[in-house]
Order: C-alpha cells, then sequence, then structure tokens
C-alpha cells in the first residue's frame, strides 16, 4: 500500500470574504471563471465534471465542456442517448463541478436540467469544425461497440457522402441548460480552514450563507 499521508499543499492564494463577493451568484461564478480562463496555467476553463444519478441509485460522474452560461444557468451539449441523457430524462437533477487547482478554488452547482431550444442547439452545432459535426453522427455513444475500426469506417463513409453538403443535426444531439438552485464557492486557505460560501436559491431570491469548511 502507498501511503500518502505526507502529501499536502498549503493553500494561500486568495480569500473569499462576505464583503467582497456578488450578491448573484452567477456574477460571482463570471468573476471567477475569468480569472480561471486567463490563468496561463489552466488550459481548459470550462471543463467541469456533471454527475447524474443511474437506475440503480448511483451517481455518475464525467467530464464535460461548458459551452455557455448566462443568467439562467449553464448550456453543455451532449448525446441525448447517451447513459448522460438517459439519466437525466430519468432524473432532471445534477451537479456540475468546476476545479481550478492552480486558483486553489472549486465550484460545485446543483441544478435542475433541462433541454435548449432546437434553434439553440442548430446554431452550436454547425459553429463546429465539420470533423466533430461527423464525430457526433458517427458515435452512437455509451453502446457497445464491436471495435475502434467500426467507428473509423463509418466516419470515412460520412465524409464522403457530406464531402460537399452540411452536416444535418441528429435529432438526439444537443444541449442541456441546468438552472442552478444552489451554488457553493470553494477558496483554499492556511490550516484547512477554507472558505466556503453557499448560494441557495430561496423563491426568486438567493440566499448568501458561510459553511464551516
Amino acid at each position: 500500500m502507498e501511503n500518502l499521508h505526507d502529501r499536502r499543499k498549503v493553500y494561500e492564494k486568495s480569500q473569499l470574504i462576505e464583503s467582497e463577493i456578488k450578491q448573484n451568484p452567477i456574477e460571482q461564478f463570471r468573476d471567477w471563471f475569468l480569472d480561471a480562463n486567463e490563468s496561463p496555467m489552466i488550459s481548459e476553463a470550462n471543463a467541469m465534471a456533471v454527475s447524474t444519478v443511474e437506475e440503480d441509485g448511483c451517481p455518475r460522474t464525467r467530464m464535460v465542456l461548458l459551452k455557455a452560461y448566462t443568467h439562467e444557468g449553464f448550456i453543455f451539449y451532449t448525446n441525448y442517448n447517451s447513459r448522460k441523457g438517459k439519466a437525466i430524462e430519468n432524473n432532471h437533477k445534477a451537479c456540475l463541478h468546476f476545479f481550478w487547482p492552480n486558483l486553489e478554488r472549486q465550484i460545485i452547482i446543483k441544478a435542475d436540467l433541462e433541454k435548449v431550444a432546437e434553434n439553440l442547439s442548430d446554431g452550436y452545432f454547425h459553429s463546429r469544425p465539420k470533423g466533430s459535426q461527423l464525430g457526433a453522427v458517427v458515435s452512437p455513444q455509451s453502446q457497445e461497440i464491436p471495435n475502434r475500426e467500426f467507428l473509423e469506417d463509418k466516419l470515412k463513409e460520412l465524409e464522403k457522402e457530406y464531402e460537399n453538403t452540411e452536416v444535418p443535426r441528429p435529432a438526439h444531439w444537443g444541449g442541456y441548460l441546468a438552472r442552478p438552485y444552489e451554488i457553493e464557492f470553494w477558496q483554499g486557505r492556511p490550516n484547512r480552514l477554507h472558505d466556503r460560501i453557499i448560494y441557495e436559491l430561496e423563491d426568486l431570491d438567493w440566499k448568501i450563507s458561510r459553511l464551516a469548511p
């Protein structure tokens, strides 16, 4: 057994104080996201973990890319027939998680998910590189396939088919809007006395509280 007891890091880069935070968590997210996006040490600030609950009651987590955020919530795109899509169909609640270790920050978001309007999915789909569009058509995401060649052969066929024409967005591929009802901001601090500020939606207002680390 490898002993990891002595692997420790001192957190001391910043602080999260009530007098300095935004009253709206989306605005607070924007400030932190801009910091992460501008950091040369973070290659994909929009990478986030999305956890859903499957039929056996066990959560399942995977990394996806945040593609937009508005005052309504957070948008990402996927295959609706994937394991995450089926999980969301059965249980619309999910947890989003951002972790930016170089800033010693993380954000945990509990949200209700809903499909975005089809025109938004169309617009984003056709903004992607053609290879990515074809990949979305080729892959029966989360389904068992015989081998790697199955995907590569199908891709070659579709590259010829759509060589001089637009790739239509598959009906089973599109976006989700995660409407948050709880957002926690975590800032690492010395002596493990980290800052945890949580926003909880009550009716139409956000209640702000501090949690013990």
